[in-house]
């Protein structure tokens, strides 16, 4: 269940607000005459969206990729190209 607030409660009850975004990992909805307004959030419930909308983001260009061309990718040949990289970037590192 979505946790509703008045935008009032953000100043006269930050504490609460605060304590239920943590405990919780779920944003607050905060409304402004009886319309909703903000949205309160921790910054792991926040970067968590970001990390999901990336991965979303990635799938669906994957997906229209997949319908623009008949290539197709063995596990063997991705795992390969992925250590490749692995090996340059560490091997970077190192200097």
């Amino acid at each position: 269940m979505p946790h509703i607030r008045p935008v009032s409660d953000l100043r006269n009850n930050f504490a609460d607000i605060s304590r239920i975004v943590h405990e919780t990992g779920e944003p607050v909805f905060l409304t402004k005459n009886g319309y909703g307004d903000m949205v309160v959030m921790s910054i792991e419930a926040y970067e968590r969206k970001l990390f999901e909308s990336e991965i979303y983001f990635k799938l669906k260009e994957a997906e229209l990729e997949a319908k623009t061309t008949k290539k197709r990718y063995s596990h063997k040949e991705v795992m390969d190209e992925l250590k490749e990289k692995l090996a340059g970037r560490l091997e970077f590192d190192d200097v």
